[in-house]
């Protein structure tokens, strides 16, 4: 039995199967763990979305910002549809009522007691220590599972609020846990998000760090893999595992195999046949 945490996916369903493949993963006895994207801007986000689920408890999924698109979209919300979407064929489907209410009921943040993992897309404030940060993420899975889903769709995007407060309330309360778990990749010395800093390291403005790197970070002792930072590629250090290593771009796609006592490893797949869309 082993458990392998996979990357971005976002659509590139041949090389998740080759992948697969590649770790001879047994749908009998292993368990994947998605960091979230499973779909948009790649080829065939119909064909993840309906194998993912179709592993039913042999798969744990947290949602990233795409899939929150996918949900936005599919309520009515295009403010942010682009030409390089590739989420019609998802919202065409017979079976699309089911996908999206399959989707929605994904938690954003997962934490296996026994592993000592846990596992989101984007990033953590500083502020939050682990049973906070589960805890907010608890919150938005009953807004996204709930009779508020359709209204939280409406308003879901936004920069706003910037900074954490036990205070918040409301949709300003979910869209601040929404932006840190789905979006977030630097912050500043106070801890609130740079969402517009997607870069590597080294590319950001001045006064913005990487969050996993934020020297009072409250859950610096939980070992933490991520996907979302594409120009970051791999990076195992601090207590964290980056595994967006840009398949979707031509770069590869990571299976992580997560360890109780020994250090995760990685394998990687090439996905030279994959490219920037466009």
């Amino acid at each position: 039995m082993a458990t392998y945490a996979i990357g971005d996916v976002q659509g590139c369903y041949a090389e998740l199967q080759r992948l697969l493949d590649k770790i001879r993963f047994d749908p009998a006895a292993d368990t994947l763990w998605f960091v979230g994207d499973l779909v948009n801007r790649g080829p065939h986000s119909l064909e993840v979305l309906r194998f993912v689920k179709g592993l039913g408890d042999g798969a744990i999924t947290v949602l990233g910002n795409h899939d929150l698109h996918l949900l936005a979209i599919s309520q009515g919300n295009a403010l942010h549809k682009d030409k390089s979407h590739t989420l019609a064929a998802i919202l065409a489907a017979e079976d699309r009522d089911e996908l999206i209410d399959w989707l929605r009921r994904r938690p954003l943040m997962h934490h296996d007691a026994r592993l000592k993992f846990s596992m989101l897309h984007g990033g953590l404030p500083p502020q939050w220590d682990l049973p906070t940060a589960l805890a907010l993420a608890q919150e938005m899975h009953e807004a996204l599972a709930g009779p508020g889903f359709h209204d939280f769709c409406q308003q879901m995007y936004g920069n706003k609020p910037d900074h954490w407060s036990a205070d918040l309330q409301g949709m300003e309360r979910l869209r601040f846990i929404t932006n840190c778990l789905t979006r977030m990749r630097y912050c500043d010395k106070k801890g609130r998000p740079a969402l517009k800093e997607k870069g590597a390291p080294g590319s950001q403005q001045k006064g913005y760090l990487p969050w996993f790197e934020h020297p009072h970070r409250a859950s610096r002792n939980e070992r933490i893999v991520f996907g979302h930072w594409s120009t970051l590629g791999y990076h195992a250090g601090d207590n964290v595992w980056s595994i967006d290593t840009g398949c979707l771009w031509g770069g590869h796609l990571t299976a992580l195999r997560l360890r109780k006592r020994k250090q995760p490893k990685p394998t990687h797949l090439a996905c030279p046949g994959a490219c920037r869309p466009g």
